[in-house]
C-alpha cells in the first residue's frame, strides 16, 4: 500500500474519499428506509436494463460459443482418427486408395479452416464486443454515484434552509454544490 504523502496519495485526498464514500452510503441507507426521496430517470433506468440483459445474453452466448467451438475441434479430431483408421484399413491393392487418401486430407483441411473461421469470424468478434462492456459498466456506477451525491446535496441544501438558526454562507456553499452536481 502507498505511504500518505506519496505517489500522489495524500491524507486530504483520502479523507474526501472516505468522507464521500461515507455521505453516499448514509444516503442510500436513507432511501432504502424512505427516509430521503431518491432521484429517478425511468428511462435510464430503462437503459440500464436493456444494458444489463444485453451483457448476459452476449456472456451466455460467449460461453455457448465456446462450447460449439469445442465441440467442432473435437469433430475435427474424430474425423482425423477416422481417417487415419481407414488409412490403416484399406488395402494397397484396392482400387481407390489414392483417391481415399487425397479425400480424408481435404476433409482435414476442411474441417481445421471451419475451426478457424469460426474462430476469427465469431468468437473475436464477440470478445471485441464483449470488451466494450466494462467501461460502459464503469459510466454507469460513475452516473449512480452522481445520483446520489446530488440527492445527498439537495437533502443537505434542504436542511439547511429549515434550519432554526440559518447559515446563509453554508447555504450557498451547498446551493453552490448542487447547481454543480446538476449537470
Amino acid at each position: 500500500m502507498a505511504e500518505l504523502g506519496k505517489g500522489g496519495v495524500s491524507a486530504g485526498k483520502l479523507a474526501i474519499n472516505v468522507q464521500k464514500k461515507f455521505t453516499r452510503a448514509q444516503e442510500k441507507v436513507l432511501q432504502k428506509l424512505g427516509k430521503a426521496d431518491e432521484t429517478k430517470d425511468e428511462q435510464f433506468e430503462q437503459c440500464v436494463q436493456n444494458f444489463n440483459k444485453q451483457l448476459g445474453e452476449g456472456t451466455k452466448l460467449q460461453k455457448d460459443l465456446r462450447a460449439y467451438l469445442n465441440a467442432v475441434k473435437a469433430m475435427q479430431d474424430a474425423s482425423k482418427k477416422m481417417s487415419e483408421f481407414l488409412h490403416d484399413v484399406y488395402e494397397q491393392e484396392w482400387e481407390g486408395k489414392t483417391e481415399m487418401s487425397t479425400v480424408t486430407e481435404n476433409i482435414d483441411l476442411l474441417w481445421a479452416d471451419y475451426h478457424q473461421k469460426l474462430v476469427d469470424q465469431a468468437l473475436l468478434t464477440m470478445d471485441t464486443y464483449l470488451g466494450q462492456f466494462p467501461d460502459i459498466k464503469s459510466r454507469i456506477a460513475k452516473r449512480g454515484r452522481k445520483l446520489v451525491d446530488y440527492d445527498s446535496a439537495r437533502h443537505h441544501f434542504e436542511y439547511l434552509q429549515h434550519a432554526k438558526k440559518k447559515d446563509e454562507t453554508k447555504i450557498a456553499k451547498v446551493n453552490h454544490q448542487v447547481h454543480i452536481l446538476q449537470r
